[in-house]
């Protein structure tokens, strides 16, 4: 039956998730309704929701699966604050939504009723309790028959809840449903006409029952771009980028939340040439891409912390064979095990000091998903410059969120030029160092003139094992001024805000997004506060200290840990910095302060407006410059 005249509210942005049991297709859902509103012309920024557990235990509070999508009006940079609206296809995944604090008050909840009535009286009883508790604390409860609407379409409800929830969630936030048609289309295009077609009709179905039955309706005005977009999350635009920067070659072993690199670079690469190597271990995938790369091949190797600390070894032979080499290093919780699914930047002084001996390598981090995909075409090229490996660290955030950005137009510049194999010039030796810059020519096996043993030993300019010590600090020293050359070729970050004021905010990896948007909305109110963004850890590029010298403070927001001040344990003498405010600190000698958390989720903005206010002059009200 129609429901009285629907109420249209018209918003800049709302943060919606949808949350199951794994296997329900909450996580397709939600990103199938985040493409929809991205060509719609919206802003959007998925995140999904990952239990620890590969298999969770059915209606567990730890067991959530899902997704949670931030549209806007504009470009929206990070998954933003508290839920608005959140679809549970049971109480029990919600509670652990709810206990983790990530709900807003009075958030909208549209809750799978068939738990009310279930033959298990423990359960029908405490769906009932949590249902109450959620209406006694201010939460508006809307009950939904999914399994029962679903059941008149599909024989397994289970197996089409997802497309109901999305046809509600079109109709709520006025996407147009033909567009939601399409997405489906492509989203099933591999499975047969048959699937494509019933998955239409219980989205139109869920559209439909919307409709009907709920009185309400958000319109978050878009305008479509003029220009083509893309919309990937981080692990396929670091794929789309192995593709694009000419590497041909990717050995790995499967781990989370790498994995799904290979997964597209598996699906694609075979198809332009390239070929991805699942090796038996991780030290075997390090060694098999050192080994493609002395080849003339220059080889990625996409891991995570545990991996990544395996091939360390290896990644220490590349350095000392001076082999170009991509290491990729996809974050996540640690030590040891840690959180697989759980985000962390707790990598960076691994990935910079991690190898026994001085072993200097490039450190990178992509900031946004369209930086993944630039920072692998980049770390190409500088590896094969400088014949040095090169360190890109993601994270678990970057990796599994989806943004739009506009279709990259290919340039011939990103590619690999043409392995050079004419004859070595008569005396060229295989470590003929530049004096200022370190660098040598590169040999690759079989050229004229360029037989020579390759060794992870101490060596000479000509590769001959060697351990006099005069020859031992002539190779770490040129080894290490190509860090130096690099150094001299990178440009200063560019300062958010104003280049001077009260506090300077500095951040690295999927952590921009936040923090702009929090200093923005501190600017708005005459605070003056600005921030930047590092892009290269190792070496940092020059200019930071000159404009840390034009605040008052200077303070990094990272999400790795550092001791809390107000510890009644902690005090100057002990207290350990973030890693990237260790760095600055011991690179500029000014004392930057940091703030960090480890909650294993990104960090929101509305945190760090909370920790910038407290750092900031309490009567500071002039005008933002």
């Amino acid at each position: 039956m129609q429901t009285a005249q629907k109420t249209t509210t018209t918003l800049k942005q709302h943060i919606v998730e949808i949350i199951s049991d794994s296997g329900e297709g909450a996580q397709r859902c939600g990103q199938s309704l985040g493409a929809i509103a991205a060509r719609m012309g919206n802003g959007i920024w998925t995140e999904e929701i990952i239990p620890a557990e590969i298999r969770p235990p059915a209606r567990s509070v730890a067991g959530a699966s899902g997704n949670r999508i931030r549209i806007g009006s504009g470009r929206v940079t990070n998954g933003g604050d508290e839920t608005d609206l959140v679809v549970a296809f049971n109480e029990q995944v919600l509670l652990g939504r709810v206990r983790a604090g990530e709900l807003q008050p009075g958030c909208i909840i549209l809750l799978e009723n068939m738990w009310r009535s279930n033959a298990d009286p423990v359960i029908a009883a405490s769906y009932a309790e949590t249902h109450r508790r959620l209406v006694d604390a201010g939460y508006r409860v809307l009950e939904i028959p999914m399994e029962q609407e679903c059941r008149a379409i599909v024989a397994d409800p289970r197996r089409g809840k997802n497309m109901f929830a999305l046809g509600i969630l079109c109709n709520l936030y006025s996407l147009e449903l033909q567009l939601a048609r399409e997405q489906i289309a492509l989203a099933f295009g591999k499975k047969d006409q048959g699937v494509v077609a019933q998955n239409v009709k219980l989205l139109e179905a869920g559209h439909a029952w919307a409709e009907a039955h709920l009185d309400f309706r958000f319109r978050i005005p878009a305008e479509r771009s003029k220009e083509p977009q893309v919309v990937i999350n981080g692990n396929t635009a670091i794929a789309l980028g192995v593709l694009a920067s000419g590497m041909e070659i990717c050995a790995m072993y499967p781990i989370t939340p790498a994995t799904s690199a290979s997964h597209y670079l598996s699906d694609v690469f075979e198809k332009v040439g390239g070929v991805v190597h699942q090796a038996e271990d991780e030290i075997a995938a390090c060694a098999f891409a050192i080994g493609a790369s002395y080849a003339g091949k220059c080889t990625v190797t996409i891991t995570s912390g545990p991996g990544y600390s395996l091939k360390q070894e290896a990644i220490g032979l590349a350095v000392m064979g001076e082999i170009p080499l991509v290491v990729v290093n996809v974050q996540r919780g640690g030590p040891s095990t840690g959180q697989p699914t759980k985000v962390e930047q707790g990598d960076l002084l691994a990935a910079i000091f991690g190898s026994h001996g001085d072993a200097p390598k490039v450190v990178m981090a992509p900031s946004t998903i369209e930086d993944c995909f630039y920072s692998i075409i980049t770390a190409r090229r500088i590896a094969e410059t400088f014949n040095m490996v090169v360190v890109v660290l993601s994270d678990a955030s970057l990796a599994t969120s989806q943004q739009p950005f506009p279709r990259p137009a290919f340039s011939e510049s990103w590619i690999a030029p043409p392995v050079d194999q004419s004859a070595i010039p008569e005396g060229m030796k295989p470590y003929d160092w530049n004096a200022a810059t370190g660098l040598a020519r590169r040999f690759i096996p079989g050229q004229a003139n360029g037989m020579h043993t390759l060794t992870g030993l101490a060596h000479d300019r000509e590769s001959h094992v060697a351990y006099d010590a005069e020859s031992n600090e002539e190779s770490i020293h040129f080894r290490s001024l190509k860090l130096a050359a690099l150094q001299r070729t990178l440009k200063t970050p560019p300062v958010f805000g104003a280049p001077e004021g009260d506090l300077l905010v500095i951040g690295w990896g999927s952590t921009q997004g936040a923090i702009e948007e929090a200093v923005a909305s501190l600017r708005e109110e005459g605070r003056r506060v600005s921030s930047l963004h590092v892009r290269f850890l190792q070496p940092l590029p020059g200019g930071l200290k000159q404009i840390m010298q034009r605040f008052g403070q200077v303070m990094t927001i990272e999400g790795n840990w550092s001791d809390r001040p107000g510890d009644a344990i902690i005090d100057e003498d002990n207290r350990r910095y973030s890693a990237l405010a260790m760095l600055l600190r011991s690179r500029t000698l000014i004392d930057v302060d940091c703030w960090s958390e480890v909650k294993g989720q990104p960090i929101k903005p509305g945190a760090i407006r909370r920790v910038l206010l407290e750092r900031l002059p309490a009567a500071m009200k002039e005008t933002s410059r």
